[in-house]
């Protein structure tokens, strides 16, 4: 046989085996190579590319390592309840924000449930931001469990590399409410900022790459005197819990929540360059599993009747700690709180958790914003429907009340 005959059938086999290899990947897998990102900054992906990674960003290796977040064998019931009468257009909604998920849960019942962007209830989607509660809980749990002593203490007590930093006198409390008074950019669109570069940062041997960033960050006011919003001090926030724990967070989250909780599939974290889930961020998730979260937390995170926070701590921290300098909200322990006692968890492009406990209602959201990270249209447009379906549960209450009174 000729070199040339075998070259071609050599080359025959590799295209048949590369398609059989491609065939054999899911459609999510499929789409993020079909798009794959020629950067390494999400921020400053295509919105294609954005629209394929978000639901496979723990698919690839090469684009991010992660690790899993076990569920239990008891997923916890989510049963049809009466669809939602809303006078809002819901297509038209979720068309405008470039929704890939809408779920509202009320009394424990969907009363609504869509998908777009060609996803649906098996896939995973990633948080960003409303991983930031789902940390905050894990440090209520780890007080719980006595794994922290307290709120007040120093955030060098369990990471001892931040000491000689600007951290040495904030404590977690200032960590949680992001008052700790040390420099930060979260300009997402600043290729400079502080949340564009941290994750390029290099460290020094030995040194988790965030503790290696934020400990050469300078003060610029005085703990506890000013909020400013930072997702590298969440980050650290997830190192703390984890050093406290002497446990990896995904396995913390799922000892703790995730399969307590009786979330139906497992999730996965995304780990930074040195090994640490990026807390702050990038927890990828079935939107039922948040929605899930939202009724946990809403029901007083209780597992078995015992909340595995203590006594009193999940009040605080679903209420206003500080202010944010726009009237009617507040920020509490990593949670974005209303006046009238509704709460929600939010990341950038679209995530959301929206949970309002008098009203025994969470409402759970994932999109791929158009104008990008922050899009204040969209969000308008998010709270106005969060509204919308806090208004349509009132009057059917109220509609149910009168036809009793009658």
């Amino acid at each position: 046989m000729s070199l040339k005959k075998i070259a071609l059938g050599t080359l025959a086999a590799v295209m048949v085996a590369a398609t059989a290899g491609w065939f054999s990947l899911d459609k999510e897998t499929r789409g993020v190579l079909a798009t794959v990102p020629t950067n390494a900054d999400l921020l400053f992906w295509s919105q294609p590319q954005r629209d394929a990674a978000f639901r496979a960003l723990d698919r690839l290796p090469l684009l991010a390592k992660s690790r899993v977040v076990a569920a239990g064998g008891a997923p916890k019931a989510l049963p049809p309840g009466p669809p939602l009468k809303l006078p809002v257009d819901v297509a038209a909604f979720m068309a405008g924000q470039r929704a890939s998920a809408l779920i509202v849960v009320q009394d424990g019942r969907v009363r609504l449930e869509r998908y777009g962007l060609g996803f649906d209830a098996d896939g995973r989607w990633t948080s960003f931001s409303v991983a930031k509660s789902i940390t905050s809980t894990l440090v209520g749990a780890a007080i719980r469990d006595g794994h922290i002593r307290s709120m007040d203490d120093k955030v060098t007590a369990y990471i001892p590399q931040m000491k000689g930093s600007a951290y040495d006198d904030v404590s977690v409390r200032q960590l949680l409410t992001m008052t700790s008074g040390v420099r930060w950019n979260e300009d997402y669109g600043d290729p400079q900022s502080d949340v564009a570069l941290f994750n390029k940062h290099k460290p020094e041997p030995g040194v988790d790459a965030l503790v290696s960033y934020l400990r050469r960050l300078p003060r610029e006011v005085p703990p506890g005197t000013r909020w400013n919003y930072s997702t590298g001090e969440t980050n650290l926030v997830g190192i703390l819990v984890s050093q406290a724990t002497k446990k990896p967070l995904s396995q913390y989250l799922s000892e703790k929540i995730w399969v307590p909780a009786g979330m139906e599939q497992q999730a996965t974290w995304i780990l930074s360059k040195t090994g640490q889930e990026i807390s702050g961020c990038c927890l990828q998730a079935a939107t039922r599993d948040f929605a899930r979260f939202g009724v946990f937390i809403a029901e007083g995170a209780r597992v078995g009747g015992q909340s595995i926070v203590p006594e009193g701590w999940l009040a605080e921290a679903t209420t206003e700690r500080v202010g944010i300098g726009r009237p009617g909200r507040g920020y509490g322990y990593q949670w974005w709180t209303y006046d009238d006692g509704s709460f929600d968890a939010r990341g950038i492009f679209g995530q959301g958790i929206f949970i309002d406990p008098k009203r025994k209602l969470v409402i759970a959201s994932n999109a791929n914003w158009a104008a990008g990270a922050r899009d204040p249209d969209a969000a308008r447009a998010r709270d106005a429907f969060w509204r919308a379906v806090q208004k349509a549960i009132d009057e059917e209450a109220a509609a149910v009340a009168g036809s009793a009174a009658r």
